[in-house]
């Protein structure tokens, strides 16, 4: 890889021959990144002390408060939770839209496969669920080598089609969720507020903890194109042409104007968004979820 190229570049990770192998390039590229050691697996967390009864092990002596106290007493650990996190990944057409070799819904599963990916190898459990305007397949929520595979496969096989209805589905596969977890949910978005707003209402009711990562491209943010354009309604039939310049303010007013109502009623709901351009690396799913989990984790022990 030349220097200076980050192992979670779009270009780089549009050149992979496998999801397989995008999902460990960028984990591995993030940990590295992070200074972090590449072990994940589960571990232990200090609780209390109590005290010692005969037949405890003795290595679980705290010695150190004997030396202050002359009392013994022994460690007891609270061992970490295995979380559970359910991929929700919109396979849309408004998705197929891409102004570089890679599309959205290409970048959508990148993400999706690289967070199942460090899910998994923390010992974790991960599902996935792919939609448009319903519920299209799904991978029930498992763990291991074998589970890793399967979500591979079911999003290399997805293809970006038809309609979406985000807020219907949410509200659809809520109930059918039975293990309470974080919710990846991987999406442009473009869809009612208001059924959104319904749907993660459902989820967060439901003990689910969910997280938006807003795909979208850099000319859906920037919109500088010159010439005219061919522009297709999101997900409706018809074309028509433009003139860019003539669209640009009233596109650019309208777009910041969705993105901010969504922030604002994910934000009423505790709801992180996280605005995400194919332009850029990968990490920000990454780390979003590790803190999530972190936080989690601690909160299920209170």
């Amino acid at each position: 890889m030349a220097q200076g190229v980050s192992a979670l570049d779009p270009a780089v990770l549009d050149r992979l021959t496998s999801l397989s192998l995008v999902a460990r390039t960028v984990v591995e590229g993030f940990m590295a990144g992070q200074h972090r050691s590449a072990r994940l697996g589960s571990s232990v967390e200090f609780a209390q002390h109590r005290e010692y009864v005969p037949g405890d092990d003795l290595r679980r002596v705290d010695w150190k408060v004997y030396a202050r106290q002359d009392r013994l007493v022994v460690k007891q650990y609270v061992e970490e939770t295995n979380l559970v996190c359910h991929l929700l990944v919109d396979a849309s057409e408004s998705m197929s839209y891409g102004s570089r070799p890679w599309t959205k819904f290409d970048y959508a599963r990148w993400c999706a496969a690289s967070l199942a990916h460090l899910v998994l190898t923390q010992r974790d459990t991960a599902g996935l669920v792919l939609f448009d305007a319903e519920f299209r397949s799904k991978v029930r929520p498992g763990n291991g080598a074998l589970q890793q595979r399967e979500i591979l496969d079911a999003l290399e096989k997805a293809e970006p089609r038809g309609p979406t209805g985000i807020g219907s589905v949410i509200e659809w596969i809520t109930p059918k969720l039975k293990q309470r977890g974080i919710v990846c949910i991987f999406s442009d978005f473009f869809d009612d507020l208001e059924a959104i707003s319904k749907g993660l209402r459902r989820l967060v009711h439901a003990g689910h903890e969910p997280i938006l990562f807003q795909i979208l491209d850099a000319e859906e943010l920037n919109f500088d194109f010159s010439g005219l354009l061919r522009l297709e309604g999101l997900e409706a039939s018809g074309l028509q042409k433009v003139d860019p310049r003539a669209i640009r303010e009233a596109y650019l007013e309208e777009i910041g104007k969705h993105n901010k109502a969504l922030a604002r009623q994910a934000s009423l709901l505790s709801v992180d968004v996280v605005p995400m351009s194919t332009a850029t690396g990968l990490d920000a799913a990454l780390s979003t979820y590790l803190a999530h989990r972190t936080a989690r984790a601690r909160g299920g022990r209170r």
